[in-house]
């Protein structure tokens, strides 16, 4: 029988053992959705976990929830990752990018966007922004035709992490 602390394999990757960090937003992001130099301490010093799941990582900017979350929707933003990356390599490290678009759970004073989501249905308390809470604004209804888009957005982040 297979303990946490035993090897296993998850697809072409050999992890050293089951223990996997879960996502936890920690807002370390630059404004612009950069990955930071405190991000890449917080995420080396985990490393030796089996793997570690990043925090919610937006595929475009409309997907961003809450501020100092970090993007993957720019090639500034994957190059800021390489840091991050290589010190979890560094340190002998797996690490996979949590895609995670933030649907109505977001707010103009964050993205500048109108918070899109399967109906104009606003989310239930207060969102995070730059300023600090606020309500959850109405979202427009994301419709059919835009769909497209947004799965393109995850592919796209998909490639650059």
């Amino acid at each position: 029988m297979a303990t946490l602390f035993d090897r296993h394999r998850l697809g072409d990757l050999e992890l050293p053992d089951r223990v996997v960090m879960a996502p936890m937003t920690r807002v370390r992001a630059a404004a612009s959705g950069l990955a930071t130099p405190s991000m890449a301490v917080h995420y080396a010093r985990r490393a030796s976990a089996g793997l570690i799941v990043s925090e919610g990582v937006q595929p475009s900017l409309l997907g961003q929830s809450n501020p100092g979350t970090p993007g993957l929707h720019t090639d500034e933003q994957m190059a800021s990752w390489r840091p991050v990356t290589g010190a979890v390599h560094a340190n002998g490290g797996r690490i996979f990018a949590q895609l995670m678009h933030g649907g109505r759970v977001s707010h103009p004073d964050t993205t500048g966007l109108q918070p899109v989501g399967p109906s104009a249905v606003a989310a239930v308390g207060e969102v995070f922004t730059p300023t600090g809470p606020q309500p959850a604004p109405l979202p427009r209804a994301l419709e059919t035709a835009e769909v497209p888009e947004q799965a393109r957005s995850y592919a796209e982040a998909a490639r650059r992490a």
